[in-house]
Parts: C-alpha cells; sequence; structure tokens
C-alpha cells in the first residue's frame, strides 16, 4: 500500500509501470511530487521543472517537454498570470485556473500517471504547494509535414490531398469531409514504451456494431513495446497473417477513407503514419481506385476492365509463355515457333530458368527504384531494364521474346492500385512459373486452383475475401464487373451497410427537360 512518508519508485519501464502509477496519487507536499517526478524522469535532459510564485506567496512547478510544446504560450498564458500579484486573492487551484489562466483546454491531473501522459503528449503541468491535484494545458506544438498529394495514389481526377503523420490533422479532415455528428471517434493508445495514439473511426447507424466490437477488442489485446507505422497494427489483427494478401486495406487518401465509412466499413488512424487502415477488405476493393468513381461510368467500367486484364496478364504471362515454348509448341503459330526457337538458338538455360532470371532482375531493378532517391529511381530503373536486357539478349544469356515478356508482365504489374495487392501477386507469379516449367499448362491451372481455393477460404472480420462473387450477390455485382451510374448505386454493400442499406433517395436518375414541340 502506499505510503506518503516513504516513496520507492523504480526506473519508468513503460506501461506495467504507468498502470501501477496510476493508483498514486498526488501529495500535497509539491516537494514530493516533484522528486517523484524526477526521479521518474531521472536523465531526461529535455524535461524542464521551473519553478514559480504565484502571487508570490504559494510556490509552484510548471513542468514540460522541451520541443513538444509551445512556449511562447506558457509564458504569456500561464506563467505570466500566475506570477502575477492578483493571483494571489484566489483561494482555490479551480477559481485560480478559471479566471487567471487564458487557455482553451485544461485538464486536472490527480495520480502521478496522468502527469506523465500529459507531459508526454506535449501538455505543460503545473503542480502547487499544498494542493493534491495539478492541471494540464493543452498547449501542445511540434513541427507537421503540410498536407501534401499523396505520391503512392496518384489521380487525373480528383482530390490532390493526403493524410499526413499526425493524427489531430487527419482526424480534422474526416470532419471537414463528414459534417455530421454520426461520425465516431474512439481514442486509444498502443505500446508499452511509444504509447502511440490510435483513432477507430465509423459512421454510427451504417457500420455494424459486431464489427466495431471485434476490432476493438482486437486492438486492445495488442501488447508489444511500441508502434512505429500502422503496419504493426494490421499485422497484429489480421485474420490470416500467413496469407500473401492483406485483409486490411491502407489508403493515403481521405476521399477512399471517407466513402468506406459511408460503406459502412472502421477505419483506423495511426499517429505518426499518413496511412490509415480500413476494415473490413475485399479482393475487389484492392483492385478498384477512387478515380472510378470521378470518370463517367463508361470510362470507369473501361479502365477497370483493362484493369483486370492486367491483373492476369501480371500474374500469368511469363508462366504462360513457360509452359506453351517448353510443352506445348503445337499452340503456337509456325512462323511464331520459328522466331521463338530462332531466338533461344544460343540460350543455354531452359525457359523456366531464363524466365526465372529475368523475373529476379526486373524485381531487383524495381526495388532499387524505389529505394534509390527520387531525382535519380526512376532513370535508374528504366535505364538499367533497358542497358541489361540488351545486354543479357547479346550475351546469349536470354533471349528477347522473354524480355519482352517480362517487361509486359512489369508495366501490367504497376496497373494494382493498391502496393500490397501487387506485392502478393508479384510474389505468387514465382511458383506458378515453377509449376508451368513442371507440369506444362497443367501446373498453370493447378496454381490458380489453390489460388482460388485460398481467396474463397479468406475472411477479413468475418466477411468473405471474394464477396460479393462469392457467395454470389447480384446486387452488388453493379460496383465489381462494372461501375453502374452513381443514380443506379442506391444500396450499400450488404455484408458491411446491411443495418442502413439506402444510401440515397429513390429517383435519382437524370430526367432532363424536353424540349418545346
Amino acid at each position: 500500500m502506499f505510503s506518503r512518508k516513504k516513496r520507492t519508485l523504480t526506473p519508468f519501464r513503460g506501461s506495467e509501470q504507468k498502470a501501477e502509477l496510476s493508483h498514486v496519487p498526488l501529495s500535497s507536499d509539491l516537494n514530493e511530487n516533484v522528486d517523484a517526478l524526477r526521479a521518474i524522469y531521472a536523465n531526461c535532459s529535455d524535461v524542464v521543472f521551473r519553478p514559480f510564485f504565484i502571487g508570490e506567496e504559494k510556490k509552484a512547478f510548471l513542468l514540460y517537454i522541451e520541443g513538444l510544446c509551445n512556449k511562447e504560450e506558457v509564458d504569456a498564458s500561464i506563467l505570466t498570470p500566475l506570477m502575477d500579484e492578483r493571483a494571489a486573492k484566489f483561494q482555490t487551484v479551480l477559481e485560480l485556473v478559471e479566471k487567471t489562466i487564458a487557455v482553451t483546454k485544461a485538464d486536472k491531473v490527480q495520480a502521478l500517471a496522468d502527469c506523465i501522459t500529459q507531459l508526454s503528449i506535449g501538455n505543460p503541468v503545473i503542480l502547487i504547494e499544498n494542493e493534491p491535484i495539478g492541471y494540464a494545458f493543452g498547449l501542445s506544438k511540434w513541427d507537421k509535414r503540410a498536407v501534401q498529394e499523396p505520391s503512392s495514389e496518384n489521380v487525373v481526377r480528383g482530390s490532390r490531398e493526403g493524410f499526413t503523420e499526425s493524427l489531430g490533422v487527419n482526424t480534422s479532415m474526416l470532419r471537414r469531409k463528414i459534417r455530421s455528428p454520426q461520425l465516431k471517434l474512439i481514442h486509444m493508445s498502443v505500446g508499452r514504451y511509444t504509447q502511440t495514439d490510435m483513432t477507430v473511426a465509423y459512421m454510427e447507424g451504417i457500420a455494424d456494431p459486431v464489427l466495431i466490437e471485434e476490432l476493438s477488442k482486437r486492438l486492445k489485446r495488442i501488447d508489444i513495446d511500441g508502434v512505429l507505422e500502422s503496419g504493426y497494427i494490421e499485422g497484429m489483427i489480421e485474420d490470416s497473417p500467413y496469407s500473401p494478401f492483406p485483409q486490411i486495406m491502407d489508403t493515403e487518401r481521405p476521399d477512399i477513407a471517407v466513402s468506406s465509412l459511408l460503406e459502412g466499413k472502421v477505419i483506423v488512424l495511426v499517429d505518426g503514419t499518413p496511412f490509415v487502415l480500413i476494415a473490413p477488405t475485399t479482393f475487389f476493393s484492392l483492385l478498384q481506385s477512387s478515380e472510378d468513381y470521378f470518370q463517367r461510368f463508361l470510362i470507369g467500367t473501361a479502365i477497370r476492365w483493362l484493369r483486370y486484364l492486367f491483373v492476369m496478364i501480371s500474374l500469368l504471362l511469363p508462366s504462360l509463355y513457360v509452359a506453351i515454348s517448353t510443352f506445348h509448341h503445337e499452340m503456337l503459330p509456325t512462323t511464331l515457333l520459328l522466331s521463338v526457337a530462332s531466338s533461344r538458338e544460343h540460350v543455354p538455360f531452359p525457359a523456366l530458368v531464363e524466365a526465372l532470371i529475368m523475373e529476379i532482375t526486373f524485381e531487383a531493378l524495381r526495388e532499387a527504384g524505389i529505394r534509390l532517391p527520387k531525382q535519380i529511381g526512376a532513370a535508374v530503373s528504366i535505364v538499367g531494364a533497358l542497358v541489361i536486357g540488351q545486354a543479357a539478349v547479346q550475351a546469349g544469356i536470354v533471349s528477347a521474346p522473354m524480355v519482352m515478356v517480362v517487361a509486359i508482365t512489369g508495366i501490367a504489374s504497376f496497373t494494382i492500385p493498391r502496393y500490397s495487392a501487387g506485392i502478393a501477386l508479384r510474389m505468387l507469379r514465382f511458383p506458378i512459373i515453377m509449376l508451368a516449367g513442371s507440369l506444362g499448362l497443367m501446373g498453370v491451372i493447378l496454381g490458380m486452383i489453390f489460388i482460388l481455393i485460398h481467396l474463397c477460404s479468406l475472411r477479413s472480420f468475418g466477411v468473405p475475401y471474394m464477396s460479393p462473387m462469392a457467395p454470389m450477390k447480384f446486387r452488388d455485382m453493379k460496383d465489381i464487373m462494372v461501375r453502374a451510374p452513381l443514380w443506379m448505386m442506391d444500396t450499400r454493400p450488404h455484408l458491411t451497410g446491411a443495418s442502413n442499406p439506402h444510401r440515397q433517395a429513390p429517383g435519382q436518375k437524370p430526367n432532363p427537360a424536353k424540349g418545346d414541340d
């Protein structure tokens, strides 16, 4: 049991000791409180303990962390009025704070853990002699990146703003787009040492309460040292962590996050990263772009079909070439067969090894282009592919048709809107190539069957990964195989928006007025 006469504290050990300190109330002895906090923040040169007197009579301490709070506002709004001699006439701390300090947000701190929490988020804390409570003021301030266009999700038509690393900025962007009190934001923190702030957002009356409860339960179960990016959260709450396919979608675009909220989904925003998580998600959601809905429906449908075609090309083209050139020569026209045979005449490797060499090389060039500085990354990846491909053909290591097949495959993979979905298909390309080199077209078919079985078995927070195609739901197909006109998309997805299925009033079809006869 805690004794005010003798207080022994060990160095701060994260959330475990913070839980212990939550039961340790502040003492009326100011020096005891300050000594306890000095012990907790031992060897922390950025934590400032500033003694001062309220009205030249009552001793107090101002605590803040250098670089996390607005020192100019602290001087003007806290120290200056409190050190004025007129501040001594107030009888209680509450009266002193309410009538003296001109700060919008002021919270009581009654335990050592409360002080630690407020200091960690940048709020200065004052502790006063003979008072068992203190006050924390909302004067946190640190450098933030300006709102910019997201580099990973470019569009021709649509919003140019993207999420930033600041949780407060990101939630305000959601509020600016959804001006309804039905948008609910639940604050959490995770990480024993980082205590990373996190917000769960959903639309009340649209999102399924069971989904919200399940997501909250999974988030509260997380107990790790620290969370530095939303990928940590994704890896801890997804249904099938061993699957190459992502079961939670990430995005940098507020418009995608808002449209997901309006479909009944839940999003998770994590402080320190511009990528927010969207759950549940489906395979077809990963192949859709926000620009599909900003263009006219015929254009959106054509682009979507083109994307589906290139997804299949990205996955199957190298394996089909290996299978046909190795086992099924009769499927090629004679002229084309002779051309391929002549180009491979001096190549010492079979088509399987040739394909693996080129695919691995292309993936290495792509990764190098990402990691290099932007000014030279694109040039290195393009020039490197051209130079290495041409040199490999001239050296007789690979054939010209194989270079062309790998180049087309690489271009096709760039049409996939989501990086996580694209890299999953790129990974699966290699086992299918090996099956094609071993069993021909039978191996390609077996590989596709295994992938389809796996996709149909996946769930994202209880939602089938291949919905609405498996299980089939014809009502939702108008946003899968085609992009129907917006006036036809009058219902939400049945698995996430069942509690509020209608998203628009009836009779939204344009009805232009006819001219006079």
